[in-house]
């Protein structure tokens, strides 16, 4: 038997936690008869209909092998009972896309001129350019950071899933836990290396030590730091080297399990031994996300790129394999 929420304060130890923020708190109870590959569901808690296989669920229901329950829109619970795997699906971003974006400076200065490209899942696109062409500016588009400078004019459509991110009725907080960014130089917190990688999940009501700790040991591996400094999640970050503090901020970008990921130039400040494993790492990364990276190192493009997009003074010149 297992509980299923999105509020971490609800379940207990071998529960089953949603990704927060996706919908409303909902609580549903799922016993298991694994050698029947059967189930049953009843939902304790929800203030929208929770359905199985498309219907609504009024009371305790029988559930198959494979069955799907729809949570909310885009969050799925797919039960593997054969395989005795219960797990959440979503609805992921399986392609980024521009159309004829144009930013400017108060109608002055052209930053980006009538760009039009496309990212998908599982493919990496390396941004190329001198500087002061627009690499970053077109970066800080995908997540909407520019909103934060007064007299910025942004023209044209970004899309993600083939909806305008680029609207008032986008939640932008929404948008950027969506939309990870990693900047040029390492910007780790002055706290411990544990509290830095929990930070964003504390964000989203996730406070159970339980759920902190997994997260937090998952996302460390994904980075390819967990090795290096689990036996000392309690040591300030600000020590760790300039690689291991690139690497902790992309652990902390991959905690609340973003769909795209932008890297500014990471591993522009770094030695050669610090860049091998920023770029091993960003390889391992495009095969769960869309992963855009800017970069003004051709050498590094040609590693790890499968498409490149070439700016020069605000213009797409080329783009291709």
């Amino acid at each position: 038997e297992y509980l299923v929420s999105n509020n971490p304060t609800l379940l207990r130890s071998g529960d089953i936690l949603l990704s927060p923020g996706l919908g409303d708190e909902v609580l549903l109870k799922i016993q298991c008869d694994y050698d029947a590959k059967t189930g049953s569901l009843e939902v304790l808690s929800a203030t929208t209909p929770i359905l199985h296989e498309g219907k609504p669920i009024t009371e305790k229901t029988e559930i198959l092998d494979g069955a799907t329950v729809t949570i909310t829109d885009g969050q799925y619970l797919r039960c593997h009972f054969g395989d005795r795997i219960i797990e959440e699906e979503r609805n992921i971003i399986s392609r980024v896309e521009l159309r004829e974006v144009t930013h400017s400076y108060d109608d002055r200065e052209t930053a980006l001129d009538g760009i039009t490209l496309t990212a998908h899942r599982g493919e990496m696109i390396c941004v190329i350019g001198p500087s002061g062409c627009g690499k970053s500016t077109l970066l800080r588009c995908m997540n909407r950071m520019n909103d934060l400078i007064d007299i910025v004019r942004l023209e044209g459509y970004m899309l993600l899933h083939g909806e305008d991110i680029n609207t008032k009725s986008v939640n932008v907080a929404e948008l950027r836990r969506k939309v990870g960014m990693v900047f040029q130089k390492p910007n780790p917190f002055p706290k411990t290396i544990y509290e830095n990688v929990a930070y964003g999940l504390r964000l989203q009501g996730v406070n159970k030590k339980r759920v902190l700790d997994e997260r937090v040991e998952w996302a460390l591996k994904g980075a390819a730091l967990w090795d290096e400094v689990k036996d000392r999640l309690q040591d300030n970050a600000l020590g760790l080297s300039g690689g291991q503090q690139q690497r902790l901020v992309i652990a902390r970008s991959i905690a609340i399990q973003p769909e795209v990921i932008l890297l500014d130039e990471p591993a522009s400040a770094l030695d050669p031994i610090s860049t091998l494993k920023i770029e091993e790492l960003i390889i391992q990364l495009k095969e769960q996300y869309t992963v855009v990276i800017v970069t003004h190192n051709m050498q590094q493009a040609a590693r790890v790129s499968d498409y490149t997009a070439f700016l020069y003074l605000g213009e797409l010149i080329e783009f291709g394999a």
